[in-house]
Formats: structure tokens, sequence, C-alpha cells
């Protein structure tokens, strides 16, 4: 990898778990909660994972009813996030036997017929952070010098 081509870097002062993020002009934090030994400072990793999913919906959403000029006066998105068992639990000790599950529901603000509503909820399903998450990610990790 090239040195120079990140947009974001996070930089995290041990021993405690709270990061720094910096996105261009932009910085943030990240932190666990105190039972788990952050000390509460700012929104966990999965957190901000959800927010971009949450933000990305709202977005996408909101650029398409533009667009079409549906009458849509806001979106309230609502996440979480959970661990489940693949299958029947046959294997439960296993780290493969639980993945990744999110739950996501949209409030549409507005009035808007059910058409215009499906429409929205099918749109939902194209935002990019959607289509990357659902996809599979590849990631590529390598020690800087």
């Amino acid at each position: 990898m090239e040195k120079g081509l990140f947009s974001v870097i996070t930089q995290t002062s041990a021993p405690t778990l709270k990061t720094r993020i910096n996105t261009g002009k932009h910085t943030l934090f990240s932190d666990e909660p105190v039972e788990v030994g952050g000390e509460d400072t700012g929104p966990s990793p999965y957190e901000i994972l959800l927010s971009a999913l949450g933000a990305c919906t709202g977005m996408t959403i909101t650029m398409y009813a533009k667009r079409k000029t549906m009458p849509l006066k806001g979106i309230t998105v609502y996440l979480r996030h959970d661990k489940v068992y693949v299958e029947d639990c046959a294997h439960c000790e296993k780290d493969t036997s639980k993945i990744d599950l999110i739950y996501r529901e949209i409030e549409l603000i507005g009035d808007l017929n059910s058409d215009q509503r499906n429409k929205l909820l099918d749109i939902a399903n194209k935002c990019p952070v959607h289509k990357s998450l659902s996809s599979g990610i590849n990631i590529k990790t390598q020690l800087r010098d």
C-alpha cells in the first residue's frame, strides 16, 4: 500500500481504548463502554459502523426522493447490531458459529403513498454502505515502517 492514500487515520494511546479518528478536516472519538474496559467517551466502533449505514441510508433515500419530487419530510433510521448463531447451535463454542446481523428499521416522514414508501424501502438497500456491507469486504493489512 502506498503512503498518503488513506482517508481515515485512527490513533489509540494505550492503555486507554479511547481512539481519535481523523477524516480530512473532521475529528471524532471512539471508545468502549466502561463495562468492557473503556471510558465511554465516544461511540463504540460498532456504533460508528451502524452510524455510517444509517447516515448513508438517509442520504440515499433523500437524494432519490428529491429527484422524484416525492413529499418526503424526513427519515429516522433505527439500527442494532447483534451476533447470532449460524445454525441450530450444534457447535456453539466455535468462533464460526455466529454471524453478524444488523437490524434496520426506517421511518419515513411525509405524505407518501404505499408505492412511494415501497420504492424508498427498495432504494434504502441501494445505499453504497449497505451494498459494501452485504457484499462482503476484503481487508488487506500490513505493518507500517
